[in-house]
């Protein structure tokens, strides 16, 4: 029977979030493993993590480096080798930081997986840092820093950061370039040894687990201890230092337009606010349909996207507004940024609207959880974030739950126009 695509497909409530469980055990050498049976397709990934991101380094771009140089040469492989046998075995390495974690993810055939485990387990036991490598990164990352210093949105960013969170915390102190210039093997060794070694490592695995892929990886990472130094990493608390200006400019003479960042300090992860907050800046900026996106965009013709968002980050997150418009639009775009929060601070959200938005937000959970690798990102973000296993379900709860009596209180509490500093970054307007 075919379809009457003039009927509006009815809209299900969704009552509960079946998110599925890892399967968690902890090796003899005490590194935690977590599995996600899950799919149909023979492949499986690995996540290691190590708590070894940018809040443990002692200079800039220490933990950057050290993580992206795993796959530069090993004891048993130089990097062409890598290279060629992660290529012929059909392999994917991604290698990444954060705040406080370094990433090291496979994606392998299970067919050749003692093949790339054998690879993974040579980038993670004994990497050499070698220096002709080294220097060649260190120069291709110094011209991407050169070109990236050339674009307004970059420049508003740095800026942004560093008014909001001051230059002695890890989030506002900005990479200069002769910091790559300070990098070299001895300071990556150092921060190897520290931070990566089986007291500090997690292990995700994800897709279609078999038993011979747990036991590969029981005895390659589970049964005898990895690294050097044994002691776990110690939790730093860095207190934000906000600057007292209000408005900051970065000058860019050649702009064609200019860049706009709006921020300010935000919730912490365990706030009771946090997630309901969530839904009231998704509401104001978070969706293609948001308040910024109808008034800025489609009404005014300011710009072709705007956004809000928190950002997570260890303690204080950050709320952001951002933007690109043209150099004469900069000023009204602000004000309607600020009358959209009158708006919300002062008048009911309509139901219909609010419901909108659950209705993306819903979807957008259930798209999250919905493949092993997802599940797999999931359940890492409740691990670095701190949140216990009912997340899920108290997200789904917040979205649900939410009233517009609620998003009018959450906006009058969170979003403070007089503390959201103003970057723009272009071209200086007579």
């Amino acid at each position: 029977m075919p379809v009457d695509r003039t009927i509006q497909p009815e809209v299900r409530n969704i009552e509960h979030l079946a998110v599925q469980m890892p399967r968690r055990s902890v090796m003899p050498n005490g590194v935690s493993l977590n599995v996600l049976d899950s799919g149909d397709n023979e492949v499986v990934r690995i996540d290691l993590l190590m708590e070894g991101g940018r809040w443990q380094q002692s200079r800039p771009l220490q933990a950057l480096f050290t993580n992206r140089m795993l796959r530069e040469g090993t004891r048993r492989y130089n990097a062409l080798h890598i290279a060629e046998k992660l290529d012929y075995y059909g392999a994917w390495l991604e290698l990444s930081i954060a705040s406080e974690y370094a990433y090291i993810t496979l994606y392998s055939l299970n067919k050749y997986l003692p093949q790339t485990l054998e690879i993974l387990e040579s980038i993670v036991k004994e990497p050499v840092f070698p220096e002709k490598e080294l220097g060649i990164i260190i120069d291709n990352n110094i011209q991407q820093f050169l070109v990236n210093s050339s674009k307004v949105d970059f420049l508003a960013h740095r800026a942004l950061m560093e008014a909001v969170y001051g230059k002695e915390h890890p989030c506002g102190r900005l990479v200069q370039k002769d910091d790559y210039g300070r990098i070299n093997p001895a300071v990556l060794q150092e921060f190897y040894d520290r931070h990566y070694h089986s007291c500090n490592c997690t292990i995700y695995v994800s897709g279609k687990v078999s038993d011979d892929c747990i036991r590969r990886i029981e005895d390659l990472f589970g049964k005898e201890a990895f690294g050097r130094d044994f002691r776990k990493p110690e939790k730093k608390d860095f207190i934000p230092a906000s600057s007292a200006d209000k408005r900051i400019f970065v000058e860019y003479a050649d702009a064609m337009q200019s860049a706009v960042r709006m921020g300010t300090l935000s919730l912490e992860r365990n706030h009771p606010d946090y997630l309901k907050t969530r839904v009231m800046v998704t509401l104001f900026g978070g969706y293609f349909g948001s308040r910024l996106m109808s008034n800025i965009r489609e009404e005014k013709g300011y710009t072709y996207g705007i956004s809000a968002g928190i950002v997570p980050y260890p303690g204080k997150g950050m709320l952001v507004v951002n933007t690109e418009t043209a150099n004469e639009f900069v000023e009204p775009l602000i004000q309607e940024v600020y009358h959209e929060i009158d708006r919300l601070q002062n008048e009911l959200v309509p139901e219909d609207e609010l419901s909108m938005v659950k209705n993306y937000m819903l979807g957008e959970m259930c798209r999250s959880y919905e493949s092993a690798f997802s599940l797999a990102d999931a359940w890492i973000f409740v691990q670095v974030s701190g949140f216990g296993d009912t997340h899920f379900e108290d997200a789904l709860n917040a979205v649900k739950e939410i009233t517009p009596e609620d998003i009018r209180e959450l906006a009058g509490r969170h979003l403070c126009k007089e503390k959201l500093k103003e970057v723009i970054s272009g071209k200086k307007m007579s």
